[in-house]
């Protein structure tokens, strides 16, 4: 019996006990194969037990020092932790040792924004998207990010294209009403992608604070 993908196959569905026993098997059966604790470790992630899962992916790291996804699901765990200087470091890493898709790329990149270290995120974010076009989350923090760095062209393209495959996308309707007021003298544009943003997600404070703004600026041309 496979007890890593009869594991697997637990945590897919939610049945972490049943992960739990299946991982312990694999282990105890190859004690030195780092790939038992790495699954130990993203089932622990899973059930929130942040700290026995950081044993186990950095055991899993002494036995194999080029252990990707050991990498990757300890960044994980720093970086919801909003340790993000260490879970980039941590993210590079897992992409040097070869890492597969577009994840990798995406949460370093976020991880180094989350530090304002916005011209060093891009690169990674551009890979990302690149990896994976059809991954909408990844487009849309894609054209945040060259907002934040004025790159408004080339953001304007990634939020309509965002906006072609959701059209009920609110960030991506608030990110380019804010582009639209900062970069262009088009104040309909701005307000219409503005309005629709608080429409979708009533909630949507900043967008009706922003909206608000760009009317009192019309009126006062007026």
């Amino acid at each position: 019996m496979n007890y890593n993908e009869e594991g697997i196959k637990a945590l897919q569905e939610e049945r972490y006990e049943d992960a739990v026993k299946a991982f312990t098997e694999a282990i105890e059966q190859n004690p030195d194969d780092p790939v038992g604790y790495i699954n130990f470790g993203n089932v622990l992630a899973a059930m929130n037990e942040i700290e026995r899962a950081e044993r186990f992916f950095q055991k899993a790291i002494t036995l194999d020092e080029k252990a990707a996804t050991a990498y990757y699901g300890l960044a994980n765990l720093y970086y919801n932790s909003e340790r993000f200087v260490e879970a980039a470091k941590l993210y590079q890493k897992s992409i040097e040792y070869g890492i597969e898709g577009a994840d990798a790329y995406y949460m370093l990149g976020k991880a180094l924004e989350k530090e304002n270290k916005v011209k060093l995120a891009l690169p990674y974010m551009q890979r990302a998207a690149e990896l994976a076009p059809d991954d909408m989350q990844i487009r849309l923090s894609y054209g945040i990010l060259l907002c934040k760095l004025e790159m408004f062209d080339l953001a304007k393209k990634e939020l309509e294209y965002v906006l072609h495959n959701d059209e009920q996308n609110a960030d991506a309707h608030y990110n380019l009403g804010v582009l639209y007021a900062l970069s262009t003298e088009d104040a309909k544009e701005a307000l219409y992608h503005l309005e629709q943003a608080f429409t979708i997600q009533p909630e949507h404070e900043q967008a009706k604070y922003i909206y608000d703004m760009v009317m009192e600026r019309l009126k006062n041309k007026n």
